[in-house]
């Protein structure tokens, strides 16, 4: 894909997990942690919360209708809840413990990103990260690359989740760019609906779960990574 797709961008906001870093790998090996810590020796027990996370245990992969790939932390808290009745603290401590695991997580780059993220402000572009995980696990997953961006929200930081606009309108309202000029990416239809929602034009990425066919009604391109945006907004390939 070489013709540019996108002009008059000037602003990117971009997904975290399925989009700065590939799903399955990262996500699996947590997963896979979880399961373990929160059920010991049951396996029974692992097996019922696999199954609430829709979690393939043996692959070490989420099934395309998982809840974690675009549910909040709280969420995915409320959901396992119910079958640990004895686990102190409830929802609120088990969203605490989910999101220190998550901030241990090994994050998977889908591409190289420091090289990528530092030819975009290069560009004179700004860079911004909206997810629903929790701001304090995207800082912690950014470590490496944080200094690139202008902006990093969670779905904890006051403006809502996806498919909701609140986070990307925030980014707008942050940067004094207009929607039409800030390209949201993501691996997600509710990344793709949130992006549609604030008025921004869209570009679908396939590093997470989902495939072209889920994705393309709600984007205006689909591309394999995040490796390919330099030629969808028309860059010097010599650069």
């Amino acid at each position: 894909m070489t013709a540019p797709v996108f002009l008059g961008i000037r602003g990117l906001l971009f997904d975290k997990d399925g989009t700065l870093f590939d799903f399955q790998a990262s996500w699996g090996v947590w997963a896979r942690e979880v399961l373990d810590e929160l059920a010991g020796p049951d396996r029974a027990l692992a097996d019922r919360l696999a199954t609430v996370l829709r979690f393939d245990q043996e692959a070490g992969r989420f099934h395309r209708d998982s809840a974690v790939i675009a549910g909040t932390g709280d969420e995915i808290a409320e959901m396992l809840a119910p079958h640990l009745p004895h686990r102190p603290g409830g929802v609120a401590a088990l969203a605490d413990w989910l999101a220190a695991c998550a901030a241990r997580a090994p994050m998977v780059e889908a591409t190289p990103l420091r090289p990528l993220l530092s030819r975009f402000q290069s560009a004179g572009l700004r860079l911004g990260l909206a997810t629903n995980d929790y701001e304090s696990v995207a800082r912690a997953h950014l470590t490496s690359a944080l200094d690139h961006f202008d902006f990093v929200v969670g779905a904890d930081s006051g403006h809502g989740a996806k498919p909701g606009p609140g986070m990307l309108l925030a980014f707008v309202a942050h940067t004094g760019l207009l929607p039409r000029q800030v390209l949201m990416v993501g691996d997600s239809r509710h990344d793709l609906e949130a992006g549609r929602a604030a008025g921004m034009p869209t570009l679908a990425v396939l590093t997470g779960v989902a495939e072209a066919a889920d994705l393309a009604p709600y984007a205006d391109a689909v591309c394999q990574d995040i490796s390919h945006i330099p030629y969808l907004l028309g860059f010097d390939p010599r650069q």
